[in-house]
C-alpha cells in the first residue's frame, strides 16, 4: 500500500506524519532518513493494528501542491 506523509521542518530536525493513520509519526535529521524512518514506522503501526485486530485503513489521503 501506497499511504501519503506530510513533512514538516521542526527546528533542527524533520518530522513526518501519516493522514490516514493517526498516530504514525517519524523523526529524523535529514528528509532521506527521516523518509526510512517514517517506512519502517507505517511496517510497525499497521503490524500493531493487525495484533490488535483493529481494521487497517485503505491509503486515501491525497497529496498535491498548489501555488498561491
Amino acid at each position: 500500500m501506497r499511504y501519503a506523509i506530510v513533512i514538516e521542518k521542526a527546528g533542527a530536525n524533520f518530522s513526518a506524519y501519516v493522514p490516514d493513520l493517526p498516530g504514525c509519526i517519524a523523526t529524523a535529521a535529514t528528509v532521506p532518513d527521516l523518509e526510512r524512518e517514517i517506512r519502517e514506522a507505517i511496517r510497525f503501526h499497521i503490524d500493531g493494528m493487525k495484533e490488535d485486530g483493529t481494521p487497517v485503513p485503505a491509503p486515501s489521503a491525497i497529496a498535491e501542491y498548489v501555488d498561491a
